[in-house]
C-alpha cells in the first residue's frame, strides 16, 4: 500500500461529531496522523485536496445483485464496482438470489465470488423463510452458524404467526433481523401510492395503510417478543410517526427509509417534480418501485425522520434490471431502480447543498448508522485507526450514461442526465476491520 497525504481536507466524523480542516496521512491503510501543516517525506504521495470531503466509508443495509440466477442483471463483480464507484465501502446484499441464501451452501458460493474483490465488504442476509410463498421457516440455526450478517426477507411476511414464531426463535440467536412492512392484500393490484396523483394517472393505487398496518403489527409483536427488529424501507408519514412512538416506549428497532423516497415523491412518476433541474420522463418504469414513492407529505416527513434520528439510517435498495425488463409500460415493470453509484451525489446536492441537512448528518445516515444497524461498531477518524474511508468531491460534474456506470443495469430516472458531486476514491484496509481494532475507544 502506498503512503498518501490529504492536504487541506474536510473531514467529516460523525463518532466524534467533528467537521474540521486538516491534512491527514495515510500509510499501509491506516491513518497515522491528523493535524494542521504536515510535512510530507519523500516516500509520501501528496494531494491537494482543498474543497474534497472525507468521511468514513459508506454502508448500504440492503441491496440485491443478480448473481446468481440472473447474471445479465449484475454480477457480485460488477456490484462492488458500482459500490466503491458510490463511495460505499460495506454492503449488505439481501438473500432473494437464484438459489436464495436460506443454506450453507448459497453463502458459501456468494461469499466465495465476493472475496475476489477486496474494495467492499460484501456481507449477505440469510432469508427468513424458504419456499416460492415463504411460508416456511429457514433452517435459521444452520444458518446463523455462516457468515451471514443477520436475518432478512426482500419480500414482506405475510403469515403473522409466522412472523411472531420468527422472532421468538430468533431472539436467543442475537443477530440483526430486518422486516419489510406491508399487506399484500391491502396493496392488491397498486402500482403507485394512493393519492390525488394516482387518480390523475389512472394508475392503481396503494393505501398508505397497507403499510401502516403491517408496521402496526410488526411493532406489537417486537413489543411482546423484545426481539430486535430492523425496519426496512419506510415511506409513509404515518409510520414515521408509529417508529416515533415506538422508540418513546423504548422498544428495540431502529428503521430505514431509501435514498429515492428522499428526494422524489408522486409528482416524478406524472413528470411534475419541479424541484429537479430536468423534467423527468412521465410514468418512467424506473421509478416504479416497491414500496412505492410517497406523496408530498410523505416525503417531508421522511426528509424530517431522517434528521431528528427517528429514521436511523438511508438504504439504498440497488435493484437491477436489464433494458429489455424496464422497457414495457409503467404499470407492467419489475419494481425497482439502480443507486449505489448515485445516492451520495444526489442527496449531497438536494439535502447539503441546499442547507436542510449538516453534512455529518447526511454522512451519519449512510455510514455509521447503517453499520449499527446491521450490529456493528464504528470507529472515530483518529491516529492508528484502520483507513476505511471515503474521499468526495461535491463540486465534480459527470453525466450517467452507461459507459460512466460500473452497474451492469441502467435503470435509473438520471440516464443521461448531468449531475453534480463524485466519489474520487475509496480506502480500505482488510486487515483489523472486524477485529478487535475496529471498535470505538
Amino acid at each position: 500500500m502506498s503512503h498518501e497525504l490529504l492536504q487541506n481536507v474536510r473531514i467529516l466524523d460523525p463518532e466524534s461529531g467533528t467537521d474540521t480542516i486538516a491534512d491527514i496521512l495515510i500509510k499501509e491503510g491506516v491513518i497515522n496522523a491528523i493535524q494542521t501543516n504536515l510535512s510530507p517525506s519523500s516516500d509520501v504521495e501528496v494531494q491537494d485536496a482543498k474543497g474534497l470531503i472525507l468521511g468514513p466509508g459508506l454502508v448500504d443495509l440492503y441491496s440485491h445483485t443478480g448473481e446468481p440466477g440472473f447474471e445479465e442483471r449484475e454480477t457480485i463483480s460488477s456490484l462492488i464496482d458500482a459500490a466503491t464507484a458510490g463511495g460505499f465501502t460495506r454492503i449488505a446484499l439481501l438473500p432473494d438470489s437464484i438459489p436464495p441464501v436460506d443454506n450453507p451452501a448459497t453463502v458459501s458460493l456468494i461469499d466465495r465470488l465476493a472475496q475476489t474483490k477486496s474494495s467492499c465488504q460484501v456481507y449477505l442476509w440469510g432469508a427468513l423463510t424458504q419456499g416460492v410463498a415463504g411460508k416456511q421457516m429457514s433452517q435459521l440455526a444452520e444458518l446463523a452458524t455462516t457468515k451471514i450478517i443477520g436475518f432478512a426477507d426482500g419480500k414482506p411476511i405475510q403469515d403473522l404467526m409466522l412472523l411472531r414464531r420468527l422472532l421468538e426463535y430468533l431472539k436467543p440467536l442475537n443477530q440483526p433481523v430486518a422486516l419489510y412492512g406491508c399487506d399484500r392484500q391491502l396493496a392488491s393490484n397498486g402500482v403507485m401510492r394512493e393519492g390525488n396523483e394516482s387518480i390523475l394517472s389512472g394508475l392503481p393505487g396503494i393505501p398508505a395503510y397497507a403499510e401502516t398496518t403491517a408496521i402496526s403489527t410488526i411493532l406489537e409483536i417486537v413489543a411482546a417478543t423484545q426481539t430486535p427488529v430492523h425496519l426496512m424501507r419506510v415511506s409513509t408519514a404515518r409510520s414515521v410517526e408509529l417508529i416515533r412512538e415506538a422508540k418513546a416506549r423504548k422498544l428495540p428497532i431502529t428503521a430505514s427509509t431509501t435514498w429515492l423516497h428522499l428526494l422524489l415523491n408522486t409528482q416524478a412518476i406524472s413528470g411534475k417534480n419541479k424541484s429537479l433541474p430536468f423534467s423527468m420522463i412521465p410514468y418512467d418504469p424506473n421509478l416504479n418501485l416497491d414500496p412505492p414513492l410517497g406523496n408530498i407529505e410523505d416525503q417531508i416527513a421522511l426528509i424530517q425522520g431522517v434528521k431528528s434520528g427517528v429514521i436511523d439510517a438511508i438504504a439504498i435498495d440497488h435493484t437491477p434490471y436489464t433494458y429489455e425488463e424496464k422497457t414495457v409500460a409503467f404499470a407492467d415493470a419489475p419494481a425497482g431502480s439502480i443507486g449505489l453509484e448515485l445516492a451520495l451525489p444526489l442527496l449531497w446536492q438536494t439535502f447539503v447543498s441546499s442547507g436542510q441537512w449538516s453534512a455529518l448528518e447526511l454522512w451519519q445516515a449512510l455510514s455509521t448508522k447503517p453499520l449499527k444497524c446491521l450490529g456493528q461498531k464504528p470507529t472515530r477518524i483518529a491516529n492508528g485507526k484502520p483507513a476505511e474511508l471515503t474521499l468526495f468531491s461535491p463540486q465534480t460534474p459527470w453525466k450517467v450514461e452507461a459507459k460512466t456506470l460500473n452497474s451492469l443495469s441502467i435503470n435509473t430516472s438520471w440516464l443521461r442526465q448531468d449531475i453534480t458531486g463524485k466519489v474520487l476514491k475509496t480506502y480500505r484496509n482488510d486487515f483489523g476491520l472486524d477485529s478487535e481494532m475496529f471498535r470505538i475507544d
